[in-house]
C-alpha cells in the first residue's frame, strides 16, 4: 500500500506532521509518496527523516491507495485534481475548513487508523462528493470540487461580457455581467458565496447558477444536480473558463460552454465534516 502527502507549500507546520506522519506510516509497514513540492520542502525541513519517501507529479497521486492532505482548502484542492478516485483525508491547519475535517492533533492516529482498515478489508470508508465538468468545442478541463467560473477578460468598468444561461435547454438568464459562475454544494460556501450566492449543505444535490455583477439579472438558481447548464458568451473581446481558480482555457465569443456533473466523484476519507461549525468561522 502507498499512501500519497500533499503539504501545503511554504508552511513549516504542514512540513512537521507530513514527517511524523511518514515516521508512523513506516512503522506500520507502509510506503509514502510525496507530491514534487512538498518532497522539495521536506529536504531542507528540520524534522525530515532521512529515509525520505518516493516523489512524484500530484497527478500521479491517484496511483496511490489514499492521499491525506495537509494544509488549507486550498491544498486539498489541489490535492484533489490529482488524486482522482483515490480516497482522500483533509488535515484542517486552522482555516475555515470545509474540505478538510481533521484536526491536526488527530491527524496521524487518524491516518494510521484508516491506513489499518484498509488493510482488512481492502478498502477506505469514504463519502463521496459530486464534481462539476466545463467542456467546448475541442476542449474539456479537468473537473471542478467547488466551481467553474465563465467570465469576460477581466471584471469591472470595461469587462464583461454578454452571457445566455440554459438549464437543461430552457432559457433562464440573459445580459450584461461580469461573468456566471455555477458551484457544487461543496463549493457554495467559497467563491459563490463572496458573489452572493447561496449556502447550500453538502447533503443536498444540486448545483447553484450565480451571475457574477450582473445587470438586470435574476438571482441565483439552484438546480438538480443533473442537469446540463450551457453559459454562452456572445459579447466580449474574449472570455475565460476557469475550474477551482486555477486552470484555466481561453475562449473567444461568441462560444458554449457546457456545465454538468463529473462521472467521477471526490471519495472523502476521514471523520465527516461538521458542516455548520465550519460556518461558524465564516465570521
Amino acid at each position: 500500500m502507498t499512501v500519497g502527502i500533499v503539504a501545503q507549500r511554504d508552511n513549516d507546520r504542514a512540513m512537521s506532521l507530513a514527517s511524523r506522519l511518514t515516521g508512523r506510516l513506516a512503522e506500520v509497514g507502509e510506503s509514502v509518496a510525496v507530491d514534487q513540492t512538498t518532497g522539495a520542502a521536506l529536504d531542507d525541513h528540520e524534522a525530515w527523516d532521512a529515509s525520505q519517501p518516493s516523489s512524484r507529479p500530484v497527478e500521479e497521486m491517484r496511483d496511490c491507495d489514499l492521499v491525506v492532505s495537509i494544509g488549507g482548502d486550498g491544498t486539498f484542492l489541489y490535492a484533489a485534481r490529482g488524486a482522482g478516485s483515490t480516497p482522500l483525508m483533509g488535515v484542517n491547519l486552522g482555516e475555515v475548513g470545509f474540505l478538510n475535517a481533521l484536526a491536526p492533533e488527530e491527524a496521524v492516529e487518524t491516518v494510521v487508523a484508516e491506513v489499518e482498515h484498509i488493510q482488512k478489508t481492502g478498502s477506505a470508508r469514504t463519502r463521496a462528493m459530486p464534481r462539476l465538468r466545463a467542456s467546448g468545442p475541442g476542449w474539456t478541463l479537468s473537473p471542478a470540487l467547488n466551481e467553474v467560473v465563465v467570465q469576460g477578460s477581466h471584471r469591472g468598468s470595461g469587462g464583461g461580457g454578454t452571457f445566455e444561461v440554459r438549464v437543461d435547454g430552457s432559457l433562464y438568464t440573459s445580459g450584461h455581467a461580469d461573468g456566471v459562475l455555477v458551484a457544487t454544494p461543496t463549493g457554495s460556501t467559497a467563491y459563490n458565496l463572496s458573489e452572493g450566492g447561496p449556502l447550500v449543505h453538502p447533503d443536498v444535490a444540486g448545483l447553484v447558477v450565480t451571475g457574477m455583477a450582473e445587470v438586470d439579472g435574476m438571482p441565483p438558481l439552484v438546480v438538480d444536480a443533473d442537469s446540463d447548464v450551457v453559459v454562452t458568451l456572445t459579447d466580449a473581446e474574449s472570455g475565460v473558463v476557469v475550474s477551482d481558480g486555477r486552470v484555466r482555457e481561453e475562449i473567444t465569443p461568441p462560444e458554449r460552454v457546457t456545465l454538468s456533473r463529473a462521472s467521477e466523484p471526490i471519495r472523502l476519507a476521514g471523520p465527516p465534516l461538521d458542516f455548520f461549525t465550519a460556518l461558524g468561522k465564516l465570521g
